[in-house]
């Protein structure tokens, strides 16, 4: 019995990894988004995934904020749908995010994977509510007001002027102009995931615990 589970899960990850690899080849995503930050958030899409959204919304915090790391991927259609800059917490590092809590008044981003929710005009403006879904990792995200808005110090500009974006509380904060139309286009469940090269997160991610297969470019 305990070999033919195994063997079942092999060819689960096996095929998924197929999945993975021929989605990312067919939607052009090379040289755009890292291979496996897609890989992983795929992973997630896969099992996570219950209102069947077209939609994945991927931000790679490995990548410096100088960089348009947010990628809204509508994954039926295999197009992409917005790629933007995004702020991360004020505690979590200057260019680089390196450091990630759970814990209210951290000032720091989260990692792992969401659901978008419900939207509202805030202190922040127009804004996007997200329910975490990682246990100790994610969880406390509304009780910490984690939503994604805009923000002025989210601009070319201030990259010019300072060599970075400005940062958040915690947020996940986007430039004005695209602040609507990506909040709109995710809103009401479908799935994001943030991502950064932090094996510690790997390691105690339930989504992640199996493993994600190989990915080859």
């Amino acid at each position: 019995m305990g070999g033919k589970e195994r063997k079942t899960e092999a060819e689960r990850t096996a095929f998924l990894e197929d999945e993975s690899q021929s989605l990312f080849e067919e939607m052009g995503l090379d040289g755009l988004v890292r291979p496996d930050a897609f890989k992983l958030a795929y992973t997630g899409y896969k099992k996570l995934n219950k209102d069947n959204s077209p939609l994945l919304t991927l931000i790679d915090f490995s990548q410096p904020s100088t960089k348009k790391r947010m990628y809204v991927l509508d994954l039926v259609k295999k197009k992409i749908l917005f790629v933007s800059y995004v702020s991360h917490g004020r505690n979590s590092g200057g260019n680089y995010a390196t450091s990630f809590s759970n814990r209210d008044g951290s000032h720091q981003s989260s990692l792992g994977f969401y659901h978008t929710a419900d939207t509202y005009n805030g202190g922040n403006g127009y804004s996007l509510r997200l329910d975490g879904l990682e246990k100790g990792i994610n969880d406390k995200a509304r009780q910490r007001a984690i939503v994604i808005h805009g923000a002025d110090y989210c601009s070319e500009k201030v990259i010019r002027s300072t060599g970075r974006l400005g940062r958040s509380f915690g947020c996940p904060a986007l430039p004005r102009e695209l602040n609507k139309p990506i909040i709109d286009t995710i809103k009401g469940g479908s799935l994001l995931f943030i991502y950064a090269d932090q094996p510690g997160y790997l390691a105690s991610s339930e989504v992640l615990k199996d493993g994600a297969p190989a990915f080859h470019v």
